[in-house]
């Protein structure tokens, strides 16, 4: 049961880190395009991290990242009569009230707690990827269209979401269908982190014998096992591909493309 829960587990953090990390693009992306300085380089420092480093590098950083920030926040609040340095040499050490979670928490909060850190680094990590994306997407909206709703009067911000923002995504359609794609791919990396995903499963039931499960032993079915998770990652991407041609298809109509010019072709 643990190892049908987990594809459970996957599709939820596929269902939470998708719009979480659009999200985060979108707020990289429009930072990018802000005409203050300040603003604009924190949009592109964001955008800028996702070249010259592999993503395992990125996913190992900011978990152990994350967690030391909220330990040390929770530090800073909690404990403000702590007199010793939270960094002694190489260990980092807080409160016992700090820690997150607390030690005296039952298991389902550690395993909550390890997948909402999961889930932040990965639309932290992805959401960079998508700010690329959607940044060059604003970019290849014709400036002229900027210009004739602001010679109609609109301010910046309307034009911003009226024409701009409506008109983007069928740029951005192609860089994103990709990266979802990568998504996908990447959820065995919850193995990695800790979470109980698929694989870690995988490997535990297919072994022929594991500490965990000493007393049924079996043959080597791992491979049985995985070609389950590859019949079951297929027919994903597969099922995938078939919503995001049907969503390019309806977010064509209208627009200056090659898709919608046949669309217009077709209806004449």
């Amino acid at each position: 049961m643990s190892f049908y829960l987990s594809f459970g587990t996957v599709l939820l953090l596929l269902a939470i880190t998708a719009p979480t990390a659009l999200a985060f693009g979108f707020a990289g992306a429009a930072a990018a395009r802000s005409r203050l300085l300040p603003v604009s380089l924190l949009g592109r420092g964001y955008i800028a991290i996702v070249r010259g480093v592999p993503d395992i590098a990125f996913f190992l950083f900011f978990v152990i990242a994350l967690d030391q920030i909220f330990e040390w926040t929770r530090h800073q609040m909690l404990c403000p009569d702590w007199d010793e340095p939270v960094r002694q040499g190489n260990d980092f050490i807080v409160c016992q009230a700090a820690k997150l979670p607390l030690g005296t928490a039952p298991q389902w909060v550690h395993e909550t707690y390890g997948f909402l850190l999961a889930v932040l680094t990965f639309a932290i990590v992805f959401g960079a990827f998508a700010a690329n994306v959607l940044f060059g997407a604003m970019r290849a909206v014709p400036r002229a269209q900027i210009e004739t709703a602001e010679a109609y009067g609109m301010t910046r911000q309307q034009a911003f979401w009226r024409v701009l923002v409506p008109q983007m995504w069928i740029y951005a359609i192609p860089g994103l269908s990709n990266l979802w794609m990568v998504l996908i791919k990447a959820t065995p990396l919850l193995f990695l982190l800790g979470v109980e995903d698929i694989v870690y499963w995988a490997r535990e039931l297919g072994s022929s014998k594991t500490p965990r499960f000493t007393d049924y032993p079996h043959g080597d079915w791992r491979m049985w096992y995985f070609l389950a998770l590859l019949v079951f990652y297929l027919a994903f991407t597969r099922v995938s591909e078939i919503v995001l041609e049907r969503l390019t298809v309806r977010l064509s109509r209208g627009q200056a493309t090659a898709e919608g010019a046949a669309q217009r072709r077709a209806g004449a």
